[in-house]
């Protein structure tokens, strides 16, 4: 069955380099629990990046208290979606995007989905490139290229290894980032560096309200794309409730630390200071010398996760390739498309630089999350309404197979549903919807995309004839019943 019959990989030796990528993980090679995906996902913020994005919400034009409620509900609201695509891991044993054939069909899904979460890795490893590379010119005073390239050579060499070594590192690196950025949100908020007057609330004003909620919510939507790829080996008798609040609560948690402390450490900064140089003199102010311990941990944590994005490059790559033309997801292949994505990274952030970092980082979440709304609605009403986590794994990976070539339901519920929500997009200086230009610049895309992709999906789909497809996965005998 090609990609399903995989190579041995032997869970009881998680130190070697990964052996699978996109195919199907056996049952045999089933392991870890729950809890493991928590440590993933907590540390999944709390890096660089995650404090750039608070950062950027500042920027915005809410006051720092609208700000930080802003962000407090789009995390709660955008991790909510992401985690629930984690449950899916353990199910079917498979990277998050190859389950997304089923509804937008063999080659439909490369042509679409595929392509838009190439371009998603790329965009947030370059915005992982701009700040290694300035954390390591701050550092040492290398130029940021040289500094890139250095992160990029250990995040690659985590990527290479795979599933468990990222798994592990995460682990290991979770309680050391409470303690640093528990001191970092110390000296942020008591070490006098904040302006008079900053916690005042001031006047409500929806439009830039609306835009910190869409912009935190997409950053936490972002991780959709990949996010199952890390609870995949995981035994299909674990309970969607575990994966999910593992999931959940560690990045809905992290996830609205850093974005505040970034908020608060924008505050006390000058105007125009870059997130790495406002995190270092924030932290400067519990004593000197600690803002460049910050920097270094923070920018260890940016190393993880550059090495989460070139791994799930990786798998998207050999999975756009298998859909023209069937591949062996072999270690050597894995090696290439890490490679392309190293190089492709690189060459976007030289071209962009880090005095656009801003420009760049808060257009690409926005338009990002414009790409991926009206997808994980459908994504996820399939696997948790329609098909009940029920799919006929080796026709998953059968170019002629059961799912078709272009899945209609699926790539016509996400136009309709991107075209519905277009009127009421916002991308500050480049795009207003009509319809967001008469509510004053409010940007509602996501509040309309979502229900109108999974609802049109959902009455679409009541044309499949599910009773056959359960009949063949019962056949098949190698997925157990969602639990």
């Amino acid at each position: 069955m090609g990609p399903v019959a995989s190579q041995t990989n032997d869970p009881a030796r998680p130190a070697g380099i990964e052996q699978h990528s996109i195919d199907w993980v056996p049952l045999s090679e089933r392991h870890g629990k729950p809890s493991d995906v928590g440590a993933i996902w907590f540390v999944g913020s709390l890096n660089l990046t995650g404090l750039a994005t608070g950062v950027v919400t500042l920027s915005m034009g809410a006051s720092l208290v609208w700000t930080v409620t802003a962000t407090v509900l789009g995390s709660l609201f955008g991790t909510f979606f992401m985690a629930f695509h984690s449950a899916q891991g353990p199910q079917l044993g498979l990277p998050q995007l190859v389950q997304s054939r089923p509804q937008f069909g063999y080659l439909g899904a490369a042509l679409t989905v595929w392509v838009f979460a190439l371009v998603n890795y790329v965009a947030f490893n370059t915005s992982d490139a701009l700040l290694s590379g300035q954390a390591v010119n701050l550092l040492t005073g290398m130029p940021n290229t040289v500094g890139y390239l250095l992160a990029a050579a250990v995040a690659t060499v985590i990527a290479l290894f795979g599933y468990e070594w990222i798994h592990r590192i995460n682990g290991w690196l979770t309680w050391p980032f409470v303690a640093v950025t528990a001191a970092v949100t110390a000296a942020a908020l008591f070490g006098g560096g904040l302006p008079d007057g900053v916690w005042e609330a001031g006047p409500f004003e929806l439009a830039p309200f609306m835009l910190v909620f869409v912009f935190v919510a997409g950053f936490q939507l972002g991780w959709a794309p990949y996010v199952s790829d890390y609870s995949r080996y995981l035994r299909p008798d674990v309970p969607v409730r575990s994966t999910f609040w593992w999931t959940y609560l560690p990045s809905a948690v992290s996830g609205i630390w850093v974005f505040v402390l970034g908020a608060v450490v924008s505050a006390g900064a000058p105007e125009g200071t870059d997130p790495v140089t406002a995190l270092k003199l924030a932290a400067d102010r519990l004593f000197d010398g600690f803002g460049t311990v910050a920097v270094v941990v923070l920018l260890v944590g940016l190393l993880s996760i550059m090495a989460i994005n070139q791994y799930g490059g990786s798998l998207t790559m050999i999975s756009i390739m298998d859909s023209f033309r069937p591949v062996k997801p072999t270690r050597t292949l894995r090696v290439v498309t890490i490679g392309i994505m190293l190089a492709a990274v690189g060459t976007v952030s030289t071209l962009v630089g880090i005095e656009r970092f801003t420009w760049f980082y808060s257009h690409v979440v926005v338009a990002l999350t414009y790409l991926f709304i009206p997808w994980t609605a459908i994504n996820l009403v399939d696997f948790f309404f329609v098909r009940r986590g029920q799919y006929v794994v080796g026709e998953i990976f059968n170019p002629r197979g059961i799912y078709g070539r272009w899945g209609w339901r699926g790539n016509l519920a996400y136009v309709v549903g991107l075209a519905c929500m277009a009127p009421f997009m916002v991308v500050t200086d480049v795009f207003v919807g009509p319809a967001a230009r008469l509510l004053g610049g409010v940007d509602c895309s996501l509040l309309v995309g979502l229900p109108v992709a999974g609802g049109l999906y959902g009455v679409l789909a009541r044309s499949l004839d599910l009773a056959a497809e359960r009949r063949l996965v019962r056949e098949e005998g190698l997925l157990d019943r969602l639990h």
